[in-house]
């Protein structure tokens, strides 16, 4: 489980530190940009992301092709997931670049809706390879190949690095082209991810051939149709718990400033250790799904327990820090007395709620493993939106709590979510799988 879970690990720290970078390298231009930068980032990943949440799909069906030793089934969900990627990749790409021409309407300040639309627009040229990334990534991974993955990720964070350089101020020869140049660095990073994966995947099969040649790319409406009604729980999935902390933030941004900066941070440290339980959740899909294409019940629930204590083991880590120094974690991002207290204790809150962000992160994957993608969904909706949200509403601006009462809120619905997800995990993992004498 942890060699399987440590790169994916790695890699999805490299996506986060991609937006740093952006963030960073426009900095110098002032804080229009910077809050184009960091506005526009964020807009575009929400808007990709039904793309994201459907091609995890692959993880159920690849995973368990590839346990059952049907390779040749491997390649056919590979295509059929590359299908439905070119067809996203054109809804997605109409639905941005109208989201686009609407944002005058949303209520940005002029300078940053300046900057703002030029440079997602020119991030629309990144959709393609992005998402044939994903189905390709999704596709090596249920199959144990995550190394390759993660070495991808650090070099087009080098990349991306190294265009931000050269095109926002205009280096070398180079046209200063300001957030349009870190744009266009981030489109770069991506049309190289795209292109290394697909080099990886031809050389597996050069080095070890598995007849992947020898599958035809015809259209095949049937699996495209299993992706999606798998899939697409688990993007709303995903849409509901990035939507409640997004909502969050809006909410926070009617209380004090030094609460407001107090709450990013928190987020983004909150966020930098989500990654770890989200990596061993991938890792849970994978071998979880391998188990099942075994016909392996017992290898069904080791791996997803398995997963469960490497993930606890993590979080409870993250939580002492928490409790124990909260406000030398602070002080990494400010020394604003007020805001370095506000965080402090958020931050204790955040050390409540760390095990079971991590139970209901790491179940949410080896459910899907299981080919269960509706129940994490509806747990999202009833423990997030309708009691977890709606409890730091009244607690935050109805009780005077502040931003505590917000983060108490948020903590409630996780700690939700979390019991849920792991009675389920626990019930559906012992009726999915009837061992087969013979295999």
């Amino acid at each position: 489980m942890t060699a399987l879970a440590w790169p994916v690990v790695v890699a999805e720290i490299g996506w986060l530190a991609m937006g740093i970078v952006d963030t960073i390298m426009v900095a110098p231009l002032g804080p229009a940009a910077i809050g184009a930068v960091g506005a526009g980032s964020i807009l575009f990943m929400a808007l990709m992301m039904p793309g994201f949440g459907t091609l995890l799909a692959l993880d159920t069906f690849v995973a368990r092709s590839f346990g059952a030793g049907r390779i040749d089934e491997c390649h056919r969900w590979l295509f059929a997931g590359v299908q439905l990627a070119i067809v996203m990749t054109v809804v997605l790409t109409v639905v941005a670049f109208l989201g686009v021409r609407a944002l005058p309407a949303v209520g940005f300040h002029p300078d940053v809706i300046a900057a703002l639309s030029p440079y997602m627009t020119s991030l629309l040229w990144s959709v393609a390879p992005l998402m044939l990334y994903i189905a390709m990534r999704r596709y090596l991974q249920a199959m144990n190949v995550v190394r390759p993955i993660m070495a991808g990720l650090i070099i087009a964070n080098a990349i991306n690095l190294g265009a931000n350089w050269l095109l926002v101020e205009g280096r070398l020869g180079f046209p200063a082209l300001g957030v349009v140049g870190a744009a266009y660095a981030t489109v770069v990073s991506r049309v190289f991810l795209g292109v290394f994966t697909f080099v990886v995947l031809l050389r597996r099969e050069r080095d070890t051939p598995s007849g992947l040649h020898d599958v035809p790319f015809a259209i095949d409406v049937a699996r495209v149709w299993a992706i999606l009604k798998v899939g697409l729980p688990a993007a709303g999935q995903i849409l509901l718990e990035v939507g409640v902390f997004a909502t969050a933030s809006a909410l926070a941004g009617k209380i004090a400033p030094a609460a407001v900066a107090a709450h990013q941070i928190v987020l983004n440290i909150a966020g930098f250790v989500f990654m770890f339980p989200y990596g061993i959740s991938s890792a849970a899909a994978v071998r979880v799904g391998q188990a099942m294409g075994r016909h392996d019940a017992h290898g069904v629930r080791l791996a997803g327990w398995g997963a469960l204590g490497l993930a606890t083991s993590v979080m409870m880590i993250s939580a002492a820090l928490f409790a124990l120094t909260p406000r030398p974690f602070m002080r990494l991002f400010t020394d604003d007395v007020s805001v370095v207290e506000a965080g402090a204790a958020v931050l204790l809150i955040a050390a409540v709620f760390q095990l079971f962000d991590g139970v209901q992160t790491v179940t949410t994957g080896a459910l899907r493993g299981l080919g269960e993608t509706r129940m994490p969904m509806y747990s999202n909706l009833i423990g997030h939106w309708m009691i977890g949200l709606p409890t730091g509403y009244v607690l935050c601006f109805r009780l005077g709590w502040g931003i505590e009462g917000l983060w108490m809120g948020l903590a409630l619905g996780l700690i939700l979510v979390g019991s849920v997800l792991l009675g389920v995990w626990s019930h559906k993992s012992r009726a999915a799988v009837v061992p087969v004498k013979g295999l």
